[in-house]
């Protein structure tokens, strides 16, 4: 299945029915008056975040979703019927944007989440409602109300735990295809990795989602290589795996291009926690691992992991150290609902 994280729509909620001019007209009964019925409302349009979808590719076929419009009323009183919603059915972690692309109307975080994005006319009233003792035989009725027609841009980014860091062939897809059952293309050149990729790691007994996204390049925030166009995907994770290339000769320059970019794309990635991991081990000797890794814990101040994705040497130990930081972030979440007293009548 193709990857796609944005995705532009064209939405309208229905239309109101008329009211109706209409009159009693029976045998024996001398006076009818006036029985016209009102008209139905217009369908509604939501959005809701379902289970199961990890795309917007949905929204690459069909982009226009209009709600039925209200029956117009009827006589003898009846009213019409009122026209049927439509659910825009999107994955979790979807932001919906109005048409500027900058202004976050809602973000649905959880499944099950639903939001109104456009508001159904409502029906027109019938001549019935227009009967006075003054006008009995009114022959007036309102028409429906138009419905609500927007442009609106859904943005996916992905909810995972762990977010993957590093520059091109760092050997991100390749400790995840080590750790999990993805299985991302991997070879040696640049941007292998052309979308996000999500897999889920296990390591005693406790299971968490790794996102890989298309590796990063000196001014990456600015649009450069695939840029931000993936940086957003691990905004919502709890903890950023940053993978440094052991085989580089620029070593510590490559730790501070990355750190420059994410520190460049604003608070909410520069405040998340880091684990800094030398990769590729199995291609340097133990007198090598042990200069380099003093030289980038001089560069970074952080305790550095060795590890290797291809001899899964060390990985364990990573995975423990991310499953210490997601295990923490989801205490604070379930202690913050703990907190509030729960609701009696």
């Amino acid at each position: 299945m193709k990857f796609l994280d944005l995705a532009k729509v064209y939405i309208r909620s229905g239309s109101g029915g008329g009211g109706c001019v209409s009159f009693r007209r029976e045998k024996y009964i001398e006076y009818g008056g006036p029985d016209g019925g009102d008209g139905g409302k217009g369908g509604y349009v939501w959005a809701e975040s379902v289970d199961g979808l990890n795309t917007l590719i949905d929204f690459r076929y069909q982009q226009h979703f209009f709600a039925k419009n209200g029956q117009p009323g009827m006589g003898r009183q009846r009213t019409g019927k009122d026209g049927d919603d439509i659910v825009l059915r999107v994955p979790e972690g979807t932001e919906i944007l109005d048409e500027d692309q900058e202004t976050v109307l809602a973000d649905l975080t959880t499944v099950g989440e639903r939001i109104l994005l456009a508001k159904g006319g409502n029906g027109g009233f019938g001549n019935l409602h227009f009967k006075t003792s003054t006008n009995q035989a009114p022959r007036r009725a309102n028409p429906g109300q138009e419905g609500v027609e927007r442009t609106l841009w859904l943005r996916l980014k992905l909810i995972a735990d762990v977010g993957l860091l590093g520059l091109p062939n760092a050997g991100k897809s390749t400790f995840l295809s080590a750790t999990s059952n993805a299985r991302p293309k991997i070879a040696d050149y640049p941007f292998t990795t052309l979308h996000p990729n999500l897999g889920v790691v296990g390591v005693d007994d406790v299971e968490f989602v790794v996102a890989d996204i298309p590796g990063l390049i000196e001014g990456a925030h600015e649009g450069r290589g695939l840029g931000d166009l993936f940086l957003g995907h691990v905004e919502r994770c709890s903890v950023l795996l940053h993978l440094i290339d052991g085989t580089s000769p620029t070593l510590v320059e490559d730790y501070q291009t990355i750190i420059g970019e994410v520190e460049a794309y604003g608070d909410i990635l520069a405040g998340k926690p880091r684990i800094t991991v030398l990769n590729k081990i199995d291609a340097l000797d133990q007198e090598e691992r042990e200069f380099l890794r003093d030289e980038l814990q001089q560069a970074s101040n952080d305790k550095i992991y060795l590890m290797s994705g291809v001899s899964r040497e060390g990985t364990t130990e990573v995975l423990r150290a991310l499953r210490g930081h997601i295990d923490g972030d989801r205490l604070r979440h379930s202690t913050s609902q703990e907190s509030i007293a729960p609701w009696q009548p």
